[in-house]
């Protein structure tokens, strides 16, 4: 009888010494594992040198965190601070690399808002120019404008004849017409409706060389108007 009970004791004690010995080593797969998958390599692109390194800092705490939990909503979330950014995507290549691949918004004029100076962007945002620090030969759009009628305004001029390089100055009206000043100091005052055959026309004129004028003024439908004031 004690015998029997020796042999259960031992018994018992095996399954304990087993049980414990597969949980340490599962735990001990499981914190592997869990190393395997968290990121140790973190590579931000796209940009130049200086702005892929400033966000790659920003990004840094995510070094060590597990590569299965980090989301592209919550990327997304971080990069939104990012005024000059106008779009981005995200890989994990697993089991522990994040790249975050970064597009550039184009800059298209700069602007004055609440004595601050700002860059406004092909994505609709204003971008604080020293963010940037860049100098930039842009035009100026002086008025209280929206940023979705200015870049639909930018997108008629891209269509028209006229050269946006060449276009030192833009002004929004309170009627929601717009004016623009050339490089050469030729202002051509534009309609509210049919703005790229108006814009078209004044760039027929500008080409021709035979005529003197400062103001070119299309704001009549069918009509034209050169002045020299």
């Amino acid at each position: 009888m004690h015998q029997q009970i020796d042999k259960k004791h031992r018994y018992i004690l095996l399954v304990i010494l087993f049980l414990f010995l597969t949980t340490i080593s599962n735990l001990k797969f499981s914190k592997n594992l869990n190393n395997l998958s968290n990121i140790k390599d973190l590579k931000v692109m796209g940009l130049s040198d200086h702005l892929n390194q400033k966000i790659k800092e920003k990004f840094g705490f995510l070094l060590n965190q597990n590569i299965f939990f980090v989301s592209e909503d919550f990327i997304k979330e971080n990069l939104d601070e990012y005024k000059y950014l106008e779009s981005y995507d995200a890989f994990k290549i697993f089991p522990s690399k994040l790249i975050i691949n970064l597009k550039q918004t184009n800059f298209l004029a700069n602007t004055i808002k609440n004595n601050k100076k700002y860059i406004v962007g092909s994505n609709g945002k204003l971008i604080d120019d020293k963010t940037i620090n860049l100098n930039l030969d842009l035009p100026n759009i002086f008025g209280n404008f929206s940023k979705k009628d200015f870049i639909s305004f930018f997108n008629i001029i891209t269509e028209s004849k006229l050269d946006y390089n060449e276009i030192k100055d833009i002004f929004f009206f309170k009627s929601g017409r717009w004016d623009i000043k050339t490089k050469s100091s030729i202002l051509l005052k534009l309609p509210k409706n049919e703005i790229k055959i108006a814009l078209d026309k004044a760039q027929n004129i500008i080409k021709n060389p035979e005529i003197n004028y400062k103001v070119i003024d299309l704001r009549i439908a069918n009509q034209v108007i050169l002045s020299d004031e």
